[in-house]
């Protein structure tokens, strides 16, 4: 994952990045391409109703409680550092850690828990792992024997031990969205990281074009890997692609850094991958990551907000404590700073992918079902301000964020604080979209009518005064 990347068409704004993993921190794309499939552009329009989705990071790492598979690449980066405890020299750290496959068994997996959790705090899609860069597979492959369903994993002898099939189906079952993470890089594979040669960084470590033999392989690989979870695992809605570097090489962005590194081609094909995802799940949104063209549905940035609404289809995925994968005692977030970035991602017409990683026993930690909770009781009353809306100018205003209904008639006024703990204050004025009179005004989460005063293009609100049920944000919902 790149380091400190600026986007040349998107200003990032800085108060979502974490300090802990900022380094990871992915750029927005350019020259979006609009799909020209009506099935995916009616299921992106859907998907952009949705607002709210779980992200997963979860594999053998989770049992030393390290970055997802970083550590095995041999950049000096932070988020690449290796425990000594771990490995005395680099081919060690990699054999033992290849080697948590023999110990990894998450005997309190249970994905229902999962489920019901996140559906009562609104999320409405999942995004779930079944393959990261180490190339570990939590689902039952037949390429590899590197994976949760492998006799030399203990979690293999229990019933649910293909992870991704009971997510899937427990999720679906619970009306949620599917996606599919999967990395197009993997660092397990003899045919990306060749044991001929050591391994350099991130990227392939041999030249494709001097051994295409080999790099047929790893495409075929990779293209069998996507055909069994599009064609194994009912209804997939996203195929979320990780690993940007493996692409064509004429598609490097040299102003992006880390696409700077790449100094061979890795061409995996995404036209022959895209075709037989969509001929086995027909109108699938497929995500190719930072890669501009027809296989980048919509752009994701990560651990940020874009500072501007985007005309685009787009989606932040940010971490509920500091890191994706499962860290013992992370830094949480708390319920309000976790509503506040989903009220500033909605109103520049985006979704929020918040990702929480399961420990090696199988769950969450305690705290994450509290924060789901606090969550679920702000959505209960504001959740008409949420979900199936757009942006509507100006946007954001000081501690302002708007919404719209999709048929124009309400617009939904946003008012945060930023502090520690929010109070609603006695007034609130804020400017009312150019061209919306409305007719009623009323604060949601708040039985009593409130005074209210239309003057220009300015409202004026005298809220009452016991303002005690109004947590997290206050809520204005205008209609004509």
């Amino acid at each position: 994952m790149p380091v400190k990347q600026k986007s040349k068409s998107f200003l990032l704004s800085s108060f979502l990045i974490s300090t802990a993993f900022f380094s990871q921190a992915h750029n927005v794309s350019e020259g979006y391409v609009k799909p020209d499939d009506p099935l995916v552009v009616q299921h992106l329009e859907q998907w952009q109703d949705l607002k709210f989705g779980l992200f997963m990071h979860w594999g053998t790492y989770s049992q030393w409680g390290i970055v997802e598979s970083w550590s095995l690449c041999p950049e000096d980066e932070s988020w690449t550092q290796r425990k000594p405890e771990h490995g005395a020299s680099y081919y060690d750290y990699v054999k033992n850690y290849e080697n948590l496959q023999t110990t990894f068994n998450p005997t309190r997996f249970n994905p229902q828990k999962w489920a019901d959790a996140a559906k009562k705090a609104g999320m409405k899609y999942v995004v779930f792992t079944t393959k990261h860069h180490d190339g570990f597979t939590m689902f039952d492959t037949k390429e590899s024997d590197y994976k949760i369903t492998s006799s030399k994993t203990p979690f293999s002898k229990n019933p649910k031990a293909d992870v991704t099939k009971e997510i899937f189906s427990t999720f679906r079952k619970e009306g949620f969205k599917i996606g599919a993470y999967f990395s197009k890089p993997d660092w397990h594979s003899e045919n990306y990281w060749w044991p001929y040669f050591p391994p350099k960084d991130r990227n392939v470590n041999y030249d494709p074009k001097k051994y295409p033999e080999r790099w047929d392989s790893f495409k075929k690989f990779t293209f069998n890997q996507l055909n069994e979870i599009t064609s194994s695992y009912g209804k997939i809605d996203i195929l979320w692609l990780d690993g940007g570097w493996v692409r064509p090489f004429h598609s490097i962005d040299p102003a992006v850094e880390w696409q700077r590194t790449i100094k061979v081609e890795q061409d995996i094909d995404m036209d022959k991958i895209g075709t037989m995802a969509r001929k086995n799940q027909p109108g699938i949104i497929i995500v190719d990551r930072t890669v501009p063209g027809k296989w980048e549905n919509y752009v994701t940035p990560e651990q940020a907000v874009p500072e501007h609404a985007l005309s685009i289809p787009w989606e932040s995925c940010i971490t509920m404590g500091d890191s994706f994968s499962y860290v013992p005692d992370d830094n949480y977030k708390s319920s309000q700073k976790i509503i506040e970035t989903l009220i500033k991602i909605i109103s520049g017409g985006g979704n929020y992918l918040m990702n929480i990683a399961p420990g090696p026993d199988g769950d969450y930690d305690a705290v994450v079902y509290d924060r789901l909770k606090e969550i679920s009781g702000w959505m209960e009353k504001n959740q008409s301000a949420v979900f199936a809306t757009r942006s509507i100018a100006p946007y954001h205003e000081e501690n302002f964020y708007y919404t719209r209904s999709k048929d124009g008639k309400t617009v939904n006024v946003f008012h945060i604080s930023e502090k520690a703990e929010y109070k609603a204050p006695e007034n609130l004025a804020f400017t009312v979209p150019e061209n919306f009179k409305p007719n009623t005004v009323q604060i949601l989460g708040l039985p009593s009518k409130i005074q209210w005063k239309h003057s220009g293009n300015t409202i004026e609100i005298k809220m009452p005064r016991d303002r005690s049920a109004l947590q997290y944000a206050t809520v204005i919902q205008m209609k004509k």
